[in-house]
């Protein structure tokens, strides 16, 4: 049996799921294939190297310090994103908070992020190996629009996985997962709305990246389609979803450090909670150990 775990985005809010994620290393479950876009994929690579607390640790230490995120690393010609990317994916995890890559190259199974292909507006699904000490895939995936460059990779530039598949669990469908676990990063009523930072993107990238810029304009259409199929697999069985009952108005890149952490109790209190009802969804399967 092939066990997916899908997790959407949602830069800070996603400490949510840092919380589920530690639930299940303490639960000795394990999945075997790992998807997610943006800051649901980049976080789960310390519960791919079951490195519980490690997500949790680096937001309490770091998510405050000017070196961390600021529109002055979006000024910088060296960086030209709001987050530090050099801190992030280099400094952390190679200095500050080690990366276990051991733990991660023997994952035996597949870790995808979900990205977006500026030339074609599509979504494309990268392998995170841990080969890439810098994390360039993670780097695309995480590439929000504004706040990011487009990260080029093989010649393609991508940007945010969340424009073109926010929740990729059809990916995980197509790739043959016979139990999928989705954990959203919103609550099960939350619908998007288009966005003003999404039109005023889409309207710089027109004229250069139209199908990119489609994709922007339709965004908040995508993903509340997305979610109503969700519900309906849902309902039906094939899939088990984990939400926040309350996002605690905890925002994309909000640093108030007790906000976030209340939020990654919350995750990891309500995956303790269904714990009987995510076993016996899952019932007997070898990632339960």
């Amino acid at each position: 049996m092939k066990i997916g775990l899908v997790l959407e985005g949602g830069a800070h809010r996603t400490v949510f799921s840092c919380g589920v994620m530690d639930a299940f290393l303490d639960s000795g479950i394990h999945a075997d294939y790992v998807i997610g876009s943006s800051a649901g994929i980049t976080y789960a690579i310390s519960y791919i190297s079951r490195q519980n607390g490690r997500n949790r640790e680096m937001l309490r230490r770091f998510v405050r310090s000017p070196k961390y995120a600021g529109f002055r690393h979006l000024i910088n010609p060296r960086n030209r994103a709001y987050y530090n990317l050099r801190f992030l994916f280099d400094t952390i995890p190679n200095e500050l908070l080690p990366f276990d890559y051991a733990a991660f190259n023997a994952f035996e199974g597949e870790a995808l992020a979900a990205v977006t292909n500026i030339r074609t507006g599509k979504a494309g699904y990268l392998p995170v190996t841990g080969d890439d000490t810098k994390w360039k895939v993670l780097q695309a995936t995480c590439a929000l629009p504004l706040l990011f460059q487009p990260i080029e990779i093989n010649g393609e530039k991508y940007a945010d996985g969340g424009v073109a598949d926010s929740i990729p669990f059809e990916k995980a469908i197509a790739d043959g997962c016979d139990r999928i676990i989705v954990v959203l990063t919103r609550e099960r009523s939350y619908r998007k709305e288009q966005e003003s930072m999404m039109r005023f993107a889409a309207g710089r990238q027109k004229r250069k990246h139209p199908e990119y810029a489609e994709a922007m304009l339709h965004r908040h259409e995508e993903y509340n389609e997305t979610i109503d199929k969700l519900s309906e697999e849902e309902k039906s069985g094939g899939i088990y979803v984990i939400a926040p009952e309350d996002t605690l108005g905890v925002g994309r890149t909000d640093k108030r450090v007790d906000k976030l952490m209340a939020l990654y109790a919350q995750g990891y209190a309500c995956t303790m909670q269904q714990m009987p009802a995510l076993r016996k969804y899952l019932e007997n399967q070898d990632i339960i150990e």
